[in-house]
């Protein structure tokens, strides 16, 4: 038996599918994820922060072949081609490119098309494409709810200390260490700065994790 065919099916509809011919040679799925970095004076390298994950892709090479018919049934290779390119185009109700699942063995990726370059490599004896190659990307399409359900967004615990650099301020440790300079309150009261200025090169400071609870006022500093 041979490997199953690949499927791109709308999300949502029982009979938008679309099954491709011949399954790609091979496919890429590519991912990264965002950092921001901040120059800290005295130091070699900046200091690198998580932002967020990257989008992931999936890149494959999808052939088209009508040319292997009897001359009779023969057709332009663009008719096909075409149902695929138009999963691109925008949907009257979503008032956006439909959601779909690229669906081959055991990948199942959630996604919508990209891009779609058409390369046509044979013709008829009319001039007709028969054979075509489309290079897609596939951008994954990501159900937000359920991402929010499943990451844990409190800050990490990880950051106890940071040592004083010379030119350093609360506002910029703040950015530093929480992304937001605007968080600097949280470290001032830790520390029992009575003066949010007076820091020096050297100093130890504790970083507490966010939300962070002010002892005295038990006001909650998210």
């Amino acid at each position: 038996m041979g490997l199953a065919k690949a499927t791109i099916k709308v999300e949502d509809s029982d009979d938008l599918e679309f099954t491709v011919q011949f399954n790609p040679e091979e496919y890429t799925i590519n991912q990264d994820n965002n950092f921001a970095n901040q120059a800290i004076p005295g130091l070699s390298a900046p200091q690198l922060q998580f932002v967020s994950g990257g989008m992931r892709t999936l890149e494959a090479e999808l052939f088209f072949d009508t040319y292997d018919t009897p001359e009779s049934q023969k057709e332009d290779v663009r008719k096909i081609t075409n149902r695929f390119i138009k999963l691109m185009e925008i949907d009257p109700e979503l008032h956006a490119p439909p959601v779909l699942q690229f669906i081959w063995a055991e990948l199942n990726f959630r996604c919508v098309l990209a891009r779609a370059s058409q390369k046509f490599i044979m013709f008829g004896t009319d001039g007709a494409p028969v054979r075509a190659r489309v290079t897609a990307t596939f951008n994954e399409f990501l159900n937000l709810e359920r991402e929010a359900r499943k990451i844990n967004k409190q800050s990490a615990d990880v950051a106890k200390a940071h040592t004083v650099l010379e030119g350093e301020t609360l506002l910029s440790i703040a950015a530093l260490r929480y992304g937001n300079p605007e968080m600097w309150r949280p470290i001032a009261i830790a520390n029992s700065l009575d003066d949010p200025v007076a820091i020096g090169a050297g100093q130890l400071l504790r970083i507490p994790p966010l939300p962070f609870t002010d002892p005295a006022s038990g006001e909650v500093v998210r």
